[in-house]
């Protein structure tokens, strides 16, 4: 892979010493009277190769020290048929290889609620087979049912309860089955969703271990396709197949079949949100920036208003849900620029602090926060 193949975000990378530091941050902090780290607090810029086999390896010796640790035999993971939970498995096969464990300690669950396809079941059971594993299958629709029925839900209207309700009892299976195993549950959430808090919180934002945690979503997928190319064979063909399928959490019932429910439509593309995760929070860099450096790498894909528009949500959703962020497990520290309780973080309630929809499409004349509202409102 050459420098100009490279995606974006594995190329440029870097790691902020202090989110302290960022200018918006600054004015912020000014205008609340918020103690932050002194002025002249170094910058570091420790650049990442961004090869795909370098972030795989990390990712297995990540596991196999955690297990290791723990003296932990068994993991337990569900597989949905989709980009990181098939990375994870992946993960979590070569780790046992690496450690010589028997790979029938690797449980794998499917456990298919109201809007789970054919199609990235299929998937999920060619990826298992593949590697010469077993997955277990579990459904999960009828202990929805019971709960929203318990609850007062109609379970008929799909609001944001019929939707979580699923996330949290696939959690709550694979807690369970891994206590019964003695082992640990593998999670499988990125760093963009983790980011964006596009998970539900104590649902699939919670696990024991989040081996994809230090892993940004267009670099799992750059991962993915080194692998199946790597190593080719029937492992390939099924990386293939769900690399070809649209990012969905699948919670709202198919239609026809096929996925209704995409990602990238709700929260916009993730190659937009992995280069403002690298410069906002990599680099450090001012809204304005950003927006700057968006336009020149995406001239030929995105005009400046959809550009602005998916920031405004990328901004929005990092500092207003900073709340999952402060109590996420463990995972494994990919690349210098980690999120995390430790690592880069955000008080949960600094979102009332920081003007993060400074400055609105449409303000670029108005001069400071009170400018930038009034444009805003009108």
């Amino acid at each position: 892979m050459t420098q100009n193949e490279t995606p974006y975000i594995a190329r440029k990378f870097r790691f902020a010493a202090s989110m302290a530091t960022h200018p918006d941050f600054r004015a912020a902090a000014k205008a609340h009277k918020i103690n932050f780290l002194p002025e002249n607090v170094p910058i570091l810029t420790i650049p990442f190769p961004g090869k795909p086999g370098m972030v795989f390896i990390k990712q297995v010796d990540g596991l196999c020290y955690r297990l290791s640790a723990l003296r932990c035999k068994s993991v337990v993971l569900g597989l949905s048929g989709g980009l990181d939970s098939s990375l994870a498995l992946l993960v979590a096969h070569a780790a046992f290889s690496k450690l010589k464990l028997n790979k029938k300690g690797i449980c794998v669950l499917s456990l298919p609620g109201f809007g789970t396809t054919k199609h990235t079941t299929d998937n999920a059971k060619r990826l298992v087979e593949a590697l010469g594993l077993e997955m277990e299958t579990i459904s999960i629709a009828n202990a929805c049912r019971q709960h929203l029925k318990d609850i007062g839900h109609d379970g008929v209207t799909q609001d944001v309860t019929y939707e979580n309700a699923q996330a949290r009892m696939r959690t709550l299976v694979l807690m369970d089955r891994a206590n019964q195993i003695d082992g640990i549950v593998l999670g499988t959430g990125d760093m963009s969703e983790i980011a964006l808090g596009w998970c539900t919180f104590n649902g699939d934002h919670m696990s024991m271990f989040g081996v994809n945690a230090g892993v940004p979503k267009t670099i799992v997928r750059e991962v993915c396709e080194w692998y199946a190319e790597r190593y080719g064979g029937k492992v390939a063909d099924a990386l293939r197949a769900i690399l070809d399928t649209p990012i969905s959490p699948e919670l709202l019932p198919a239609k026809d079949g096929e996925i209704q429910q995409k990602t990238e439509d709700k929260i916009g593309p993730y190659e937009l949100h992995d280069f403002f995760l690298c410069e906002y929070c990599g680099f450090n860099k001012s809204t304005r920036s950003v927006m700057a450096a968006a336009k020149r790498e995406f001239a030929n894909k995105y005009d400046a208003a959809t550009i602005a528009k998916w920031f405004g949500v990328f901004k929005r959703r990092l500092f207003t849900q900073a709340f999952k962020r402060n109590c996420m497990p463990d995972g494994i520290k990919i690349f210098t620029l980690y999120l995390g309780p430790y690592n880069w973080h955000i008080p949960s309630d600094f979102a009332a602090a920081v003007p993060w929809n400074y400055p609105p499409i449409g303000a670029s004349k108005a001069k400071g926060r009170k400018g930038a509202r009034k444009a805003a409102a009108e």
